[in-house]
Order: structure tokens, then sequence, then C-alpha cells
């Protein structure tokens, strides 16, 4: 019998897949659990328009990302933040990612997750520094934060 899975089952198949099963487990287990439905024409061509809309929402995810990249990356795009510091340049505490991502917020109206920053730790001196982001996978930015004193 062939079925179209409906959730992912580790060792059998992933939501999405159509897999020619044998009847018993069909019908007992993977239809029975809510696992698998049963490949009929009109399923099959269901399916087929989900992954078409899943693949279009997708790309202008994506689309998006490589947008906000460009900006991010423009020269002009250059995130402010002021901290108190001492005379050799290190700063009394530290700048942490989500501190970032408010400035970058305010002054930019670009709102970004502060864990798809890639700071492994706070930055603790004046001047500039680029902060990776990870803003869809395969679509990476830099974004240039400048820290001055207060």
């Amino acid at each position: 019998m062939e079925v179209i899975f409906i959730k992912d089952l580790r060792g059998k198949g992933k939501r999405g897949e159509v897999k020619n099963v044998p009847d018993g487990y069909a019908n007992n287990f993977l239809i029975k659990n809510g696992y698998a439905k049963e490949a009929t024409v009109q399923a099959k061509r269901e399916l087929a328009g989900k992954q078409k809309a899943e693949q279009k929402a997708y790309e202008e995810e994506k689309q998006e990302a490589i947008k906000l990249k460009s900006f991010l990356e423009d020269d002009k795009t250059v995130v402010q933040i002021k901290s108190k510091a001492g005379e050799d340049t290190r700063l009394f505490g530290s700048v942490p990612s989500k501190q970032i991502t408010e400035a970058l917020q305010q002054q930019f109206d670009v709102k970004i997750d502060k864990r798809k920053l890639n700071l492994p730790e706070p930055i603790r001196t004046l001047g500039y520094t680029n902060v990776p982001v990870k803003l869809f996978p395969g679509v990476e930015a830099k974004i240039r934060v400048h820290i001055t004193a207060q």
C-alpha cells in the first residue's frame, strides 16, 4: 500500500514522503496513529500543492534575508552605542548581543533576534567591531557596531 507520511517517523519516513509499505503495517499502525494517510490521486495532488507553496514561501523568505543583508552591510548602516569607558579604551562592563539588537531596532527600525548574532563573547573595548549575523541558512551578514565613550 502506498502512503503519504504526515509526521516524521524515525527510520520509516519523513513528513511529505510517499512510500510503499505493507498493508497491515499501514492500516494498523501508520494510519491508525496519524503518522500517514493513504496515497490517493487527490492526496498526491494536495501534497504537490503544499510542497510548491512551501517552496515559494522559502524563496520569498530567502529574498527578504538577502535584501536585509545588503542593508546591514551598507557603509551608512553603523550601530552607534554609548558606554562608560576607562582611559585605556576598555569598557566598564560590556556590550552584549541584546544591547546591539535593541540599538539596531531604535536607530534603523530593523528587528533581529539576539540569538542570530554570532557574538562569542560581549564587546569590551571602544571602537568599531564587525558582528556576524545569521539571517537565513546560507545568508550571513556583518553588522558594524561603533562603541563610543559616554
